[in-house]
């Protein structure tokens, strides 16, 4: 049986993926189950983040958002028993990849699935339900009203929280980075409030948001990262992101800024703005559940209703066609070089 894993270079800055044989272990841990994976979806890889944890080795386990069937469980396993369908994403410090045909899981990172709910579609939406849930419901409490804009719109992560944000009766914005990203957004029901297109590189993204919210600002901001210098300073990658200035500028009194951005700096008048707007700054990890262990209870209940906005046809994510294993190398070098819009899930 293989197994997917990733091998750094000596300098960090290399990532080579490589299919490893694998035993097929029985479950030997009281609370631990194992589970034959049917999908599981591919995500960019911190290796930045592990190796601040100190979790390097030489081949680390890849993928780990999977969904599949249980075969059988530890003597504590108190929520499964076999042939029970689950979902769950993969600790950090996961000794089995989620690209594996079997792997064993702690039962508390997984929760059952939907009935009805496609393979697929319950690995492929996890992470980024998990990840607007963090945003809108736990860094900015969401409520009917508000005025959302959620940058990069079309990407993956982006589609959910629009559809999150609409689900609780909120009025989103949400800029574009291409016709293509334009037209997806425009294609979405319930209608976005508008659709800002910023690929020209000449829209200016705050005036357009203190246009539609009638020169108050926007209650939420998500951002998909932010320039911290001008563009000139920037590199490419960069040109389409508005400026961290733009992000306060168009913020409302009271307002919520959720940055991606982990390197993110403010000036002294950056912060006296924010302070004037009594407007507040939250940084969305995508591991804080992960690092926090006495918060499971609540990461548990974010899973649960994932699935059950997913089920109940919510969350529609956005999904690539579907890749057999031998494919998930060369899919996952995309992937880490974040070249990817849809997201990609492995199906077995």
């Amino acid at each position: 049986m293989k197994g997917l894993y990733f091998q750094q270079s000596s300098t960090n800055e290399e990532v080579t993926f490589v299919f490893q044989e694998k035993e097929n272990v029985s479950v030997t841990e009281d609370n631990f189950v194992r589970v034959q994976v049917k999908a599981c979806a591919l995500s960019h890889i911190n290796t930045k983040l592990l190796a601040e944890m100190k979790m390097e080795k030489e081949f680390f386990p890849v993928g780990r958002e999977v969904a599949g069937i249980v075969l059988d469980v530890g003597k504590k396993v108190s929520f499964f028993q076999p042939d029970d369908e689950v979902v769950g994403i993969l600790p950090l410090d996961s000794e089995d990849p989620g690209l594996c045909e079997v792997i064993r899981v702690q039962e508390h990172y997984l929760v059952h699935k939907p009935e009805k709910v496609p393979w697929t579609e319950a690995a492929g939406v996890i992470r980024d339900g998990v990840r607007a849930y963090t945003a809108l419901y736990y860094l900015s409490q969401l409520s009917p009203g508000k005025s959302v804009l959620i940058m990069d719109g079309a990407s993956a992560f982006g589609t959910i929280a629009i559809q999150l944000a609409h689900h609780r009766g909120a009025k989103v914005i949400s800029t574009a980075h291409s016709l293509e990203d334009k037209q997806h957004l425009e294609r979405l029901r319930p209608s976005l409030a508008r659709v800002i297109d910023v690929s020209s590189g000449k829209v200016h993204v705050a005036e357009r948001c203190l246009e539609e919210t009638g020169g108050l600002g926007v209650d939420i901001v998500i951002d998909a990262g932010v320039r911290l210098y001008s563009k000139d300073d920037e590199p490419a990658v960069k040109q389409q992101l508005p400026h961290k200035h733009d992000i306060i500028t168009l913020l409302s009194v009271g307002g919520h800024w959720i940055t991606t951005e982990e390197n993110l700096q403010l000036d002294p008048p950056d912060s006296h703005c924010l302070f004037l707007k009594g407007a507040t700054v939250a940084f969305l990890n995508d591991e804080v559940w992960n690092l926090s262990n006495a918060q499971q209870g609540k990461y548990l209940c974010i899973l649960k209703d994932v699935m059950e906005k997913l089920s109940a046809g919510v969350f529609r994510p956005l999904l690539d066609e579907p890749i057999p294993l031998y494919e998930a190398k060369v899919s996952m070098e995309v992937v880490q070089k974040s070249q990817e819009r849809k997201k990609q899930v492995v199906q077995f």
